[in-house]
């Protein structure tokens, strides 16, 4: 089994080149490194630092930043190591693998996709669904649909890896079938700013492992698991998506910005709600990242563990966040 997001940040190690740093004040760091447009990626969880770099290769290339967080996004998606995204990812109860995914442009445009068997790429799915239909989201079969009418092939998402996994869980839970994991339910959400200062994020998960068949969780809900506004900034979220979905995090956080909040003090409002509103115990955990049009960054958890990649002219960097109940 790959090691947890958890557990490797708990190991104190270096992803990818990129230093860890302690509880840091990212908006200090990153803020301001470019005159106008500051031109960044970031991305939820320390080992997407590789998405975050080739989004940001292709901001430096003067794409715009629904591109550039779509060709990151692939990065993690395309991964058979990684098993909370895309293809490898850990199946549902029923030992199928089923993806949700969003997209939001700087217009305030969206799409996304629930549910989605058989297409590595969902991320790619929702931003068509943004710009083709007069949808915003589509889920399961008719989304699978969709996806092969408009090029996309069906393919076999489950690995040997995962399929292994899923039957050692089988085999440990025969008469509850449905107890959730504690862990593997993590998503990679990105947010990125162009040479046009246009934000754009996008989310893209395989969701929790062993969950019911047909369970969505936040990533394809515009407002919660990812929220755009190209004149105040944006937010994505990781972690159960029950929890995110009932507080509609990523909005309430971009509308404490709008209010006058920095990134890191939205970030932590919308965590002291979840922590308020919601009975959670030592399982659940929720992560927050946030960016403002400055470029000044946030993020913030319930517990001890999360991290998150930033990718700008500075070489890319994995920064661990602040959390709340120590």
């Amino acid at each position: 089994m790959k090691i947890t997001r958890r557990d490797f940040v708990k190991t104190g190690a270096v992803l990818s080149g990129g230093l860890i740093a302690n509880q840091v004040s990212p908006s200090k760091i990153f803020s301001g490194q470019n005159s106008g447009s500051p031109l960044i990626a970031v991305s939820t969880w320390g080992d997407t630092i590789k998405s975050g770099e080739k989004a940001y290769e292709y901001l430096n290339e003067g794409k715009n930043s629904l591109d550039a967080l779509e060709a990151g996004i692939w990065i993690a998606e395309n991964d058979p190591d990684n098993n909370s995204v895309g293809y490898g990812g850990l199946p549902d109860e029923d030992g199928i693998v089923t993806l949700d995914a969003s997209v939001m442009d700087w217009n305030g445009n969206a799409g996304s996709v629930a549910a989605l068997e058989g297409i590595k790429n969902p991320i790619s799915v929702a931003k068509l669904v943004m710009q083709k239909t007069k949808h915003v989201m589509l889920a399961g079969d008719g989304a699978k649909k969709f996806a092969l009418e408009n090029g996309f092939k069906e393919e076999n998402l489950l690995t040997e890896k995962s399929r292994k996994a899923w039957e050692n869980w089988k085999r440990k839970n025969p008469h509850n079938p449905n107890r959730v994991d504690e862990h593997n339910h993590d998503t990679i959400g990105m947010l990125a700013i162009d040479k046009f200062n246009n934000l754009s994020g996008g989310v893209s998960t395989s969701g929790m492992g062993w969950k019911i068949h047909g369970r969505v969780g936040d990533s394809p809900v515009i407002g919660a698991a990812m929220f755009v506004d190209n004149e105040i900034g944006g937010a994505v979220a990781t972690g159960n998506g029950e929890f995110v979905m009932r507080t509609v995090g990523s909005f309430l956080i971009v509308e404490k910005m709008r209010d006058g909040l920095t990134p890191q003090e939205a970030c932590e409002f919308a965590i002291k709600r979840i922590y308020k509103k919601a009975k959670l115990d030592k399982d659940i955990q929720i992560g927050y990242l946030a960016i403002n049009k400055k470029g000044e960054i946030g993020a913030y958890s319930l517990y001890d563990g999360f991290t998150y990649a930033v990718a700008t002219s500075i070489p890319g960097s994995v920064i661990k966040s602040d959390f709340l109940l120590k």
